[in-house]
């Protein structure tokens, strides 16, 4: 029954991807159709990333109250019918009103499920189910390219995805009746989980590092999403169309990271895995940031970029029980989840903004800044915490 779960599981993270590069993959077009600044694509990552935060600071009372299963097929349902709406918008007013339930269908779902696996499986399954979610937010740009391709417009590209959404959405609430039996089944078999504040939560030793290091690392993986395609575009020179298929090398390298990070993670342990990743990150982002004609070593560094951020959420979520204890770890994961969407919702504003008044140059130079800001905490978070 655990390993049908789990399959499951993997299914829902290809649904939390699906939406996850669609906007950074059209905005190139979008923000021309809509009459507005290229900075604006930062205005709807803000608004989705906040709905995140709220629906993630929920999850731990809303998986109590109506399961695990159910929190994740209305959230998947909300996010499909935002897609939808987002197919049928012609205003940058509509994509903002329908990014708030594009934004809470994440959330909870994503604090739920990851508390699930991180209690219940190995460091392996971890990093395989977010390597599902790489495949999730890699095809979803392909999608997109497909349809500017055929001058479909990127209405399309976001009914396209919306489709293949509800379809996942519908086996999901088809799941229902095996996410009850498996939570009967394992009743006795968890630590029983503790309601606690995010200001008693401030207060256990460790925790605010390890929510300095997640906020850095969706700032830097949301920021070279967003903007991969807008940074070849405009500084590289790279067509439109083909631009758009350039966003998903990031997560082309996420994904096969992930993939691969599962045969060694057990061996080597979470805090290797996320030290040797934010690494390799520092030196994708370099490659990107040298001025070399041509945009051949700029995508190899994005690919490496993506390798390097495989491991780092994954292993810091699987680690979570461990350094703070399980009967926390429900809550902690939700605030750590809403530490890390604070980051999604502000870093690619702030880059928007900065690529107005300096240049969309300076893209991978903020992406380094964050990857060794990462570095400094999560060094001294290894300094500080007593794994329990």
């Amino acid at each position: 029954m655990f390993s049908i779960l789990l399959a499951i599981i993997y299914l829902a993270f290809v649904s939390l991807g699906l939406p996850d590069s669609l906007l950074g993959a059209g905005w190139p077009v979008m923000y021309q159709d809509l009459s507005v600044p290229m900075s604006y694509a930062g205005i709807i990552s803000m608004i989705i990333a906040g709905g995140t935060i709220i629906s993630s600071l929920l999850a731990d009372r809303l998986t109590s109250r109506f399961g695990a299963g159910l929190v994740t097929a209305v959230s998947s349902l909300m996010t499909a019918v935002a897609l939808f709406c987002f197919s049928q918008s012609d205003s940058f007013i509509m994509l903002c009103i329908f990014s708030i339930p594009y934004g809470l269908g994440a959330g909870g779902v994503d604090a739920a499920l990851n508390n699930f696996v991180a209690l219940h499986y190995s460091s392996r399954h971890m990093s395989w189910l977010h390597c599902f979610w790489g495949v999730g937010v890699t095809i979803s740009p392909y999608i997109m390219s497909f349809c500017l391709s055929r001058q479909l417009g990127w209405q399309s590209g976001y009914f396209g995805v919306s489709s293949l959404q509800i379809v996942l959405t519908l086996c999901l609430f088809l799941s229902l009746p095996l996410f009850k039996k498996c939570s009967v089944s394992t009743e006795d078999e968890q630590s029983p989980q503790e309601h606690i504040g995010i200001k008693k939560a401030l207060k256990i030793k460790g925790l605010k590092l390890v929510l300095i290091t997640f906020f850095c690392y969706c700032a830097l993986e949301t920021s070279a999403g967003l903007w991969a395609s807008s940074y070849f575009v405009e500084y590289k020179d790279v067509g439109e169309t083909l631009a758009a298929s350039f966003a998903s090398v990031y997560f082309i390298g996420i994904t096969i990271g992930r993939f691969l990070n599962g045969f060694v993670a057990d061996k080597f342990g979470d805090k290797i895995m996320i030290r040797v990743g934010i690494l390799i990150c520092i030196f994708g982002a370099v490659l990107v940031a040298l001025p070399i004609k041509g945009e051949i070593i700029s995508l190899v560094g994005l690919v490496i970029l993506g390798l390097g951020s495989a491991p780092i959420y994954p292993c810091i979520i699987h680690a979570t029980p461990k350094n703070f204890g399980a009967k926390n770890s429900q809550a902690i994961i939700g605030i750590q989840m809403a530490s890390a969407y604070l980051g999604c919702t502000l870093m690619p504003f702030v880059f928007g903004f900065l690529a107005d008044v300096t240049s969309i140059a300076a893209y991978p130079f903020y992406l380094l800044a964050f990857a060794l800001l990462m570095l400094v905490a999560s060094e001294k978070l290894n300094k500080t915490i007593k794994p329990q």
